[in-house]
């Protein structure tokens, strides 16, 4: 699971143009949106393609979104239980 975790912390930066960030910056239990991160919601859709490209994971409901992207560590959970890639 850390090994999923810090691949997505780099595909996160990577995608979001974090610049100056490093995976070891980014807690993963820190809340993607709002306080932590402070992600918003052009970010959400970023990181719901980057689950479509990379580990073939369809959200069905956009509400799931709000589950799924609290935390890193939850989003990688979330994969490992339901990637077909």
């Amino acid at each position: 699971m850390e090994e999923l975790i810090l691949k997505l912390k780099e595909e996160i930066i990577e995608i979001l143009n974090l610049e100056g960030m490093k995976p070891e910056d980014i807690d993963a239990d820190a809340p993607l949106f709002g306080e932590g991160l402070g992600l918003d919601s052009i970010d959400a859709l970023e990181l719901i393609v980057l689950m479509e490209k990379s580990y073939g994971i369809k959200l069905k409901d956009p509400n799931q979104g709000k589950e799924i992207f609290k935390s890193i560590k939850v989003m990688a959970e979330y994969i490992a239980e339901n990637r077909t890639k």
